[in-house]
This record gives structure tokens, sequence and C-alpha cells, in this order.
């Protein structure tokens, strides 16, 4: 069986390879707060070990989020010539396998 819960969110979100669509960001801007709200609990219950992965999770959220608003950014700058970008092709081709 797979992961499930937060644990996926983290494995997720510090994955070098994940590739977050503008569609998505609302969702990554929730994980960010979950993990802040998850980090200040930990510094409340004194659960250190906690910590320092919630830490790494965060900055590696917050750097998705910088990624994802340049792209935006970026595209916001171009003309759309209706030609799907190598992002669009990946991520519709790397989807996980049907049941």
């Amino acid at each position: 069986m797979g992961r499930t819960g937060p644990q996926v969110q983290r494995s997720c979100v510090r994955c070098p390879v994940l590739i977050v669509h503008a569609s998505e960001r609302p969702r990554l801007v929730e994980i960010r707060g979950n993990l802040l709200a998850r980090i200040l609990e930990a510094e409340r219950e004194g659960w250190l070990g906690e910590i320092e992965g919630l830490q790494s999770s965060l900055t590696h959220a917050e750097e998705k989020l910088a990624q994802l608003d340049a792209q935006i950014s970026r595209q916001q700058e171009s003309a759309d010539l209706g030609i799907p970008t190598f992002r669009e092709i990946v991520a519709r081709t790397a989807g996980p396998e049907p049941l």
C-alpha cells in the first residue's frame, strides 16, 4: 500500500521533479499554510525532530511557489500560439497508471 495523509504532501512537495501546474497554485498555498501551522504546533509541543522535517518541506513548498509564480509571469508576458509546452506534454504523459 502507498502512503496516505500528510506524508504524501511532504514527499511530493520535496520531489525535485514535481511539476506544478498554475491551476494547482491554491493547493500549494494551502499546503504551505498547513506546514506553517504544523511547525508552530511542533514548536509549542517541543517536537524538535518533527520541526526539521516540516521546515524542509516548507522550504521546498516556497521554492515551488516561487517557480510557479515566475512561470505564470513569463506566460503572461508571452504570446500563446496554442502549441503545448514541454511541461504540459510531460504532465499529460507522466500521470499515474490507471487501475
